[in-house]
């Protein structure tokens, strides 16, 4: 959860760094899945087909909720992959309004190699936790949802 006043950016380039000191991406992956094990985990009453994000390869339910104009995300699946994934986007979304995280390019996830190095199930899977994230940004933000 975000507490403090950092951007969007700001973390995302905290990201980048931390994954620069990795060698290989062997290590990034057992970072990832470390990432996962803290992990905001999700109320088990939101463990239900409704919070589910559909096109994960793994089970993966998402829920976000708006406390003082910000978006708190939570979040948990049957993957350890898939729960560092959502646990890196979280950290980079999760408490800041629904402007910013729908203006947000999320670009580390590129310049980490994210993209490049997952399967496509599983890259299928990233494009769809964000899209339900930048979803919820806009309910939020009383967008229409497509």
């Amino acid at each position: 959860m975000n507490t403090d006043n950092r951007t969007i950016r700001e973390i995302e380039d905290e990201i980048v760094e931390e994954f620069s000191m990795f060698e290989d991406w062997m290590s990034k992956y057992e970072y990832i899945i470390e990432l996962g094990k803290h992990l905001p985990l999700i109320d088990t009453k939101y463990k239900t087909d409704e919070f589910k994000v559909s096109g994960c390869q793994s089970q993966l339910w998402l829920h976000a909720e708006m406390k003082d104009g910000r978006l708190y995300f939570s979040a948990d699946s049957d993957a350890v992959i898939s729960k560092g994934i959502i646990a890196l986007l979280i950290r980079a979304m999760s408490g800041h309004s629904p402007a910013e995280i729908l203006n947000s390019d999320l670009e580390f996830l590129d310049k980490i190699g994210m993209r490049v190095h997952l399967s496509p199930n599983r890259s299928n899977g990233l494009t769809s936790m964000i899209n339900y994230m930048k979803n919820y940004a806009k309910i939020y933000a009383g967008q229409s949802v497509q």
